[in-house]
This record gives structure tokens, C-alpha cells and sequence, in this order.
């Protein structure tokens, strides 16, 4: 079983590196060398190269305030290319795993945001990942569109390493409180990921369409930042940390207010259940040490 992985230097691609796939399945992940995604006569090539059993889509432009201004680029990856590969899968008879956002919302629900809630982007990056979910459903028929929020991990750039940068920089921070979301372990979804993609790629009656999938959780972008202090500055000397509204850090970019995603759709379908966000968050300060 060969399956093929776009985005595998992101967060979610380097834990789907990581991840232990099971005995004859092997992945695949093509650098940028290797496929350029703003150009579909690439992807077309690589996805006819061999038969794959399955794709997962976890390739986006995620810098959230530069898609305000860099908009064709984020549409080209968060909806051209998704529409592409979803048309090139389609003809290969290849279910697609696509990996999309909670920012496809508007926030202004009061309730967690289930599959079928109606969409509102208040953004560029919100828009062009809610353009590349069109795509995906227009174009193939045997698709996952998984959406998660709030990422952190070991690597790259995510909230969590940046207040960990800070703590080590200032004494005192201010975080945003009237933001509610579910962070989720770029781990525990590469994890998620790989159980819908391997379901997919073995069984032609697995369940498709959209589904949400966060860790078990809620909190906000201060209480995040809180309790990621109490894990990496045990002896409570880390800093200060001070709420404040959203209106006091203002950026490009407007965020949902409410980004929480209730998970049961993919609970029953796949069985899939990601443990609560702190036990994700401790395991994630352990994993980088001092």
C-alpha cells in the first residue's frame, strides 16, 4: 500500500512522518523539488506515477495575516491545488484525505460548530480554505475533509513555541482571553489522519464528507498560554500572564471568536476520540526538553 502525503514539512506532515504506519503501507512524502502544488500539470504527473491506495492533503498556506496580502498565493494552495488534486485522484479512482480549518467560520455560533453548520470566513485563509473544501467535494466523490484547529507541536512555528520564546524573553505577556477554541496536537491528528486514510484506502464502503477532529477540550488563547507556562515552568517562575480582549491585539487578519469544533460525527464514524488538550500539551513541552 503506497500512500502519498503533500505538506510533509508542516506540523501535521512531520508527525505523519513520524507516525508508525502499519506492516505494507508506506508512505510517501514528495518535497518541493518534487511537486510544486501551484502547478497542476505537477500534480497531475505525480499522482498518475504509481497506483496509490490513498492521498492525504496536508499541504496550506497557513500564515493567517500574510494571506491578507499574499492572496493569490493562498488561494493557490488552500483552493486551486486541493481542487486539482482532488479532479487527478478522482480519475484514478484514489480517495482523498484533505486537511482543512476551523476558520471556514465566523465564530459568532455560541454553541461548538458542527459539519453542517453554514460557513462564514471573516478572512482571506478562512475563504480560500473554505474554497478548497469546495473543490475536494465538487471533484471527488471518496473524500475526508477533516477539519482541526488550534495545531501545536514540536515543530515549526505554533502558538505554543512562540509563548514558550516569549517566557524566555519578558517577564510579563498578555494574551488574548475572549478567543474560545479546542488546541489540538499536531500528533494527535497526524494520528487521525492516518486511521481515516488507511479506513479509505481498505475499504470502499468507509464513510466520507466532512467531519471535525480537535482534541477533547476547550479553552482560550489565555488559558492555552496558562497552561502551557504550569507544564514548562514547574517551580512557578514563568511569567506573568495578563487577559485581554481581542480588540486590544489587533492584527490583519480578524479571528473567529468562537473556533470550538464538536467532534461526535467522527466519533461514530471512524472511532475516532483524541484524548483531552492538556495531556497533549504536557506531552509536547516534555518532547522539547529545556
Amino acid at each position: 500500500m503506497h500512500i502519498l502525503v503533500t505538506g510533509g514539512t508542516g506540523q501535521v506532515g512531520l508527525e505523519l512522518q513520524r507516525h508508525r504506519w502499519p506492516e505494507g503501507a508506506k508512505a510517501h512524502f514528495p518535497s518541493r523539488d518534487e511537486l510544486d502544488l501551484s502547478k497542476p500539470d505537477e500534480i497531475a504527473r505525480l499522482v498518475a506515477s504509481r497506483p496509490w491506495s490513498v492521498v492525504i492533503n496536508a499541504a496550506a498556506f497557513t500564515a493567517v495575516d500574510k494571506a491578507e496580502i499574499q492572496v493569490a498565493e493562498a488561494w493557490a494552495l488552500n483552493a486551486l491545488a486541493p481542487a486539482v488534486l482532488a479532479a487527478e485522484t478522482a480519475k484514478a479512482n484514489i480517495p482523498l484525505v484533505h486537511v482543512s480549518t476551523d476558520y471556514v467560520f465566523s465564530g459568532e455560533k455560541p454553541e461548538p460548530y458542527v459539519e453542517d453548520d453554514r460557513v462564514g470566513p471573516l478572512g482571506v485563509y478562512g475563504a480560500s480554505k473554505e474554497g478548497g473544501e469546495q473543490g475536494v467535494r465538487s471533484a471527488n466523490a471518496r473524500h475526508a475533509i477533516i477539519r482541526t484547529a488550534w495545531v501545536v507541536s514540536e515543530h515549526r512555528g505554533n502558538f505554543l513555541k512562540t509563548m514558550l520564546r516569549l517566557a524566555r524573553e519578558r517577564e510579563r505577556l498578555t494574551v488574548v482571553a475572549d478567543q474560545q477554541g479546542c488546541p489540538t496536537s499536531a500528533r494527535d491528528l497526524a494520528g487521525g489522519l492516518a486511521q481515516v486514510a488507511l479506513r479509505l484506502a481498505t475499504d470502499n464502503t468507509a464513510p466520507t464528507g466532512t467531519f471535525h477532529l480537535v482534541n477533547a477540550g476547550e479553552t482560550s488563547w489565555h488559558g492555552l498560554a496558562v497552561e502551557i507556562m504550569r507544564h514548562a515552568f514547574k517551580s512557578g517562575s514563568g511569567p506573568a500572564i495578563d487577559p485581554i480582549p481581542t480588540s486590544a491585539f489587533p492584527t490583519p487578519a480578524k479571528r473567529p471568536a468562537n473556533s470550538r469544533l464538536a467532534t461526535g460525527k467522527i466519533k461514530k464514524a471512524y472511532d475516532i476520540k483524541l484524548r483531552p488538550w492538556p495531556e497533549a500539551i504536557a506531552e509536547i513541552i516534555a518532547g522539547l526538553g529545556d
